[in-house]
């Protein structure tokens, strides 16, 4: 039974990228707020019946549509084929949830809110809002969050964001339209290459608190593959980022802190490597004059550095986008006034 139009959460649309979750898909689905509008189902090659459990679900129930991959994608091309069906369903707003129940679909109504009432583009939920609850995270996975959470930060440049991995997530249709989803990554590290996305285009970000559930459920992630892609992955967004936002878009102090502080950090390094270097050679301790040469610049560099990380944070997008889209798009879609003819 499909929600009454006027309901607020008719307009929105929760994808589900499925793999492998055929035992708990059932669940997830179940306990979806009734008002939601419609939920997209996205099969990713999964070789466990999910095929014949997601037919079943949609028999029984009218909001809900399944989209099948021939092949495995990855967790991010799924998201990205439920964010294009919602477009067409007309959808307003658009929730990804995963499949494997570790994700409590009663929170979703707090996700939306923010969005609905144009406070928000994009709502992240956050797992570390309530310290007793994070006790409660496997040690693994807590510690695991911490080291990616700084160089998520750096590389998406929202600085503000507490729990930046975290796949709960709502988004305004229209500024996830604005992407390049085409480009986004395929498989685990969509979320974190969304986020970057998102700041190229300044939409407000802000996170939502929530529980996570953790039972016997085993992740698709390989720890050492997300090893040795990840940071890499992160340093090409961070210079992609930095390279957009201050010296294509922009050019100011900000930037001239960058070159400068690069400069002279990596001329005292050099210069103070060369210098040790000969000193250990030749066997004379270097100068006074010789250790200041190479140490300046290098403390010059790290202040002037640190005064462009200072200026970065503080340009963490601070008011929605969609507003601004909408206007846009009547302002376009208005059709101009016939001309009056002379009298």
């Amino acid at each position: 039974m499909r929600p009454p139009a006027n309901d607020p959460l008719h307009a929105v649309a929760v994808v589900i990228p499925c793999y492998r979750s055929a035992g708990s898909i059932g669940r997830v689905v179940a306990a979806i707020p009734a008002g939601i509008g419609s939920i997209i189902c996205v099969n990713d090659a999964s070789d466990d019946g999910l095929a014949k459990v997601l037919s079943d679900l949609a028999q029984n129930n009218s909001r809900m549509t399944v989209v099948t991959h021939e092949r495995n994608r990855g967790v991010g091309a799924a998201t990205v084929s439920g964010y294009r069906l919602a477009f067409e369903q007309g959808a307003r707003v658009i929730v990804k949830i995963d499949s494997d129940g570790q994700m409590n679909p009663a929170f979703i109504p707090d996700f939306v809110e923010p969005i609905l009432a144009g406070e928000a583009d994009y709502v992240k939920g956050n797992r570390f809002f309530d310290v007793e609850r994070v006790r409660q995270m496997p040690v693994v996975r807590l510690i695991g969050n911490a080291g990616l959470t700084f160089v998520s930060r750096a590389s998406s440049g929202y600085w503000n964001l507490s729990d930046p991995t975290n796949g709960f997530t709502a988004i305004h249709a229209s500024v996830a339209q604005l992407l390049p989803l085409h480009k986004l990554h395929e498989r685990f590290f969509f979320e974190s290459d969304l986020l970057f996305r998102l700041n190229s285009v300044s939409a407000l970000v802000i996170e939502q608190p929530l529980e996570a559930r953790y039972g016997d459920e085993v992740s698709n992630l390989s720890v050492g593959r997300a090893l040795l892609t990840f940071p890499f992955l992160h340093i090409r967004n961070f210079i992609k980022r930095i390279f957009y936002n201050y010296f294509l878009r922009n050019f100011d102090v900000a930037s001239l802190n960058l070159i400068a502080g690069l400069m002279l950090s990596v001329f005292g390094a050099i210069f103070g490597a060369q210098a040790w270097i000969d000193s250990l050679r030749t066997g004379n301790p270097a100068t006074a004059g010789t250790v200041m040469l190479g140490a300046t610049p290098v403390l010059l560099g790290l202040q002037l550095l640190l005064a462009f990380f200072q200026n970065d944070m503080a340009r963490v997008p601070r008011g929605p986008i969609h507003k601004q889209i909408s206007r846009l798009r009547v302002l376009v879609s208005e059709p101009e006034a016939p001309a009056q003819e002379p009298k």
